[in-house]
């Protein structure tokens, strides 16, 4: 096992990184909970992870996504075009997550009827589903840009109690910033969800990036894009809100791996 692969800022980078000829296999030693993982491995490798198989690039380079709760090593399998097999270890750095408060929710999205729940239910399981996407786009290889700027409000992987009841752990980072203010892709990607009227998450939207990692944006008042439509980064695609379950004006920006939700902040500090 190698040293730490750098983080890609572009598929041209990656091609540099990489040449055909190079038969490394290289992945960070230790991940954070919620990290975003980008290895090397020879191109033609087949690789595994959880249960999954993982696309490569024509570079080798894979990508993964660790779980909030997830503990001691990752196991990444790697078997070379040679036929060769190599298993990767990674250890896990456990993170605190503090406990926040939040008051003033709307009581009904806190404890739905039974029939508001349902709804619930059916419309969860549709974004689900869109996150389920897994395109050979390498979108996620460039340095992702903050969609909003403003003060942090909220962050990933604390836990929650809403009204004094307790809650998922926050999926999320949440961005104060008044309702209207641009919402920009942080990643070029292709839109697979877009709904402006979800019960707990409000004007919803989603854009895959390629091989599994994808970007949700919740609570929005307006959304400029459709299901199927390119956006390029940078690109406006809707404004900020406060629909759904939300106590003032915010954007709610979560990323995933498949069903994975991880940290939009340590994708961001990956970016050179």
């Amino acid at each position: 096992m190698g040293a730490f692969f750098p983080a890609l800022a572009s598929a041209a980078d990656a091609e540099a990184a990489a040449a055909p000829a190079d038969d490394r296999i290289v992945f960070p030693a230790r991940v954070q909970q919620g990290a975003m993982v980008l290895g090397k491995v020879p191109p033609g490798s087949t690789v595994a992870h959880a249960g999954r198989a993982l696309r490569t690039t024509g570079y080798g380079t894979v990508v993964f996504g660790v779980g909030r709760d997830a503990a001691g090593s990752l196991e990444v399998s790697v078997l070379r075009p040679d036929g060769r097999r190599e298993d990767v270890r990674i250890a896990v750095d456990a993170r605190d997550w503090p406990l926040q408060r939040v008051n003033g929710v709307p009581p009904k999205t806190v404890d739905p009827p039974p029939a508001i729940a349902e709804r619930i239910r059916r419309e969860q399981a549709r974004v689900s589903e869109a996150r389920l996407r897994d395109d050979p786009r390498t979108d996620f290889t460039r340095a992702f840009l903050r969609p909003v700027e403003g003060r942090v409000s909220g962050r990933f992987g604390r836990a929650r109690v809403y009204n004094g009841k307790p809650g998922s752990p926050h999926s999320g980072m949440d961005i104060a910033a008044p309702t209207g203010t641009p919402v920009r892709a942080p990643a070029a990607g292709i839109v697979t969800f877009a709904e402006r009227d979800l019960y707990l998450t409000g004007g919803t939207l989603l854009v895959d990036h390629g091989h599994g990692i994808s970007s949700n944006f919740l609570h929005l008042s307006r959304i400029d894009v459709k299901v199927g439509d390119r956006v390029e980064q940078g690109q406006v695609i809707a404004a900020v809100g406060s629909t759904g379950r939300s106590t003032g004006p915010h954007l709610h920006w979560g990323m995933s791996w498949f069903d994975v939700r991880i940290d939009p902040q340590l994708v961001l500090e990956r970016a050179p």
